[in-house]
């Protein structure tokens, strides 16, 4: 559904995507938050004329990449709890049906005040995790008991290991 502001249309995915972004950037310590407290922060936004009753919907079901689609196949979200949402990251698991759903308003669909929010999304909320998730559990054991064998060389201390060996 979308909706008329100014000169621009909105959906009400974006609407809700937009609102679950400023609650993130507002209270960075903050993993989720209610339906509720997205809701009325669209409300507080004004981003239509009044608040449409799709926006508590799409915060529910419709944006939520971890629950099977109805019918929307977006990405926006992810449920934390029955009740919680937060933005959705592309290291997230989601319904298969939904793969191809959008993830991020596309910025020429949104009024220019939220532009920002994008590049936010990107270098902020996605780019910590980013960095955060690509650590290997493996590869981080690279190096691990290298001192068992400072000042000796690797193939003698096999060696001296094996010897005796038949």
């Amino acid at each position: 559904m979308k909706t008329i502001l100014g000169s621009a249309l909105i959906k009400v995915a974006d609407e809700v995507w937009i609102a679950t972004a400023l609650l993130h950037r507002e209270n960075p310590k903050r993993e989720d938050f209610s339906v509720s407290e997205i809701v009325a922060r669209a409300r507080r936004e004004n981003l239509s004329s009044e608040l449409r009753p799709g926006v508590q919907v799409h915060a529910y079901l419709h944006c939520v990449a971890n629950l099977p689609p109805n019918p929307g196949r977006y990405r926006m979200l992810y449920a934390t709890g029955k009740n919680t949402r937060r933005l959705f990251r592309e290291t997230d698991d989601f319904h298969p049906d939904r793969g191809s759903g959008k993830v991020t308003p596309r910025k020429e669909d949104i009024p220019a005040q939220y532009h920002s929010l994008l590049d936010w999304y990107r270098d902020k909320f996605i780019g910590k995790r980013k960095s955060a998730e690509k650590s290997d559990p493996i590869l981080d054991l690279r190096g691990l008991g290298k001192e068992i064998w400072v000042g000796e060389d690797p193939d003698e201390y096999v060696s001296r290991l094996r010897g005796g060996w038949e």
